[in-house]
């Protein structure tokens, strides 16, 4: 029984090591994995909407909604944002850039877990180079990839929803 709590204890010891450690690893990198997802966000905004010199978050309750994007000038040339929907096996996370005049500049697969092989081409730039200077009627051309086609239209889907949502709140500025 002494030999069993002895053992606790010393397990319990070894835990709390350990917690303390992993704690203080945390709040060492978490400024610099927060620096660096920004760096990525910001590299793939300007990726999406090369014409842009400067990007602003457009929040609503604490939650962005779009980016809005301006030349040199200050002047609003379109709108940067997120969209996503369910693909065959996980969340299709996008970003779109889309000019006032709701013609999509580019899109960029952000996040996915489809199958390896098929559902993961969404990525390749023969599916994403689809959308390049359409409007938002156009979007209805995209071709889907072949034995992809619900990873596919779950990209399709998601981007003609969300740019006709942020359109209607661009077209005005």
């Amino acid at each position: 029984m002494k030999d069993l709590f002895k053992y606790g204890l010393v397990l319990g010891v070894i835990c709390a090591i350990a917690t303390g450690l992993l704690a203080g690893m945390n709040a060492l990198t978490q400024p610099r994995i927060i620096a660096q997802a920004a760096e990525e966000l910001n590299n793939s905004l300007k990726e999406i909407l090369p014409e842009a010199a400067s990007f602003e978050a457009v929040t609503r309750e604490e939650k962005i909604i779009y980016y809005k994007a301006y030349d040199s000038r200050k002047n609003i040339i379109g709108a940067a944002f997120k969209a996503s929907a369910k693909g065959y096996s996980s969340t299709i996370e996008t970003l779109v850039g889309m000019l006032k005049n709701g013609q999509i500049t580019a899109i960029k697969v952000i996040d996915q877990n489809e199958t390896p092989g098929l559902g993961s081409q969404i990525t390749d730039k023969g599916f994403c180079g689809q959308f390049s200077n359409k409007g938002i009627s156009g979007l209805s051309d995209i071709h889907a990839i072949t034995g992809a086609t619900i990873s596919s239209r779950a990209v399709i889907d998601s981007v003609k929803q969300k740019s006709q949502e942020i359109g209607e709140l661009i077209k005005n500025e």
